[in-house]
């Protein structure tokens, strides 16, 4: 029995479109998740793999969207393959079914090992883009999430003793950035 063609596709901001990168790609079933490669949280991926079953195809656009860094992308690969599912890396070029040769396993690692590596030196950059620009006065940062009264609101009822966690979950932000205004000084 020929199993099911199934589609991962991770985007990481709401604002990038997902039907890219598995354009012109046939596939019964797709899981995207809208979440940074460093995020842990990956549920439609949970749901994926929980879904899948021996005989199906997992189709990926490239590693660095199924992955977080090597370790996770080989943890990845070789629990789905020991199940019976290929995967199939449409940018890479690659297929893994788990009767694997050591070439196989090589491709799997040089090639995620050089997509973690462009990850850091987008990284690097990127870094060396905010100083650049913060040099220049011309970086300001994140747009704030909060207005001012709302930041106003948020201090006061800090001050008079109301639960930080249970402030952040209301404002919508996390406790770091909760912290981050309560330290403000604007």
């Amino acid at each position: 029995m020929l199993g099911h063609r199934i589609g991962y596709v991770r985007v990481s901001s709401f604002d990038q479109n997902p039907e890219r990168q598995l354009e012109h790609v046939q596939v019964d079933k797709v899981f995207t998740d809208k979440a940074s490669g460093k995020d842990t949280k990956r549920p439609q991926l949970d749901t994926l793999l929980s879904f899948v079953r021996e005989g199906d195809t997992v189709v990926v656009h490239s590693m660095d969207r199924l992955a977080r860094n090597l370790d996770d992308l080989r943890r990845l690969v070789q629990n789905l393959t020991k199940r019976g599912v290929r995967i199939e890396f449409i940018k890479e070029n690659l297929s893994f079914t788990g009767d694997e040769s050591p070439m196989a396993n090589l491709m799997l690692s040089v090639m995620g090992a050089f997509a973690e590596f462009e990850r850091a030196l987008i990284r690097e950059r990127q870094k060396e883009g905010i100083a650049l620009a913060k040099q220049r006065g011309v970086y300001r940062g994140r747009k704030k999430t909060l207005l001012p009264d709302q930041i106003a609101e948020l201090r006061k009822r800090a001050v008079d003793g109301e639960k930080k966690a249970g402030l952040a979950r209301e404002y919508g932000i996390s406790r770091e950035t909760l912290y981050q205004y309560l330290r403000a000084d604007n």
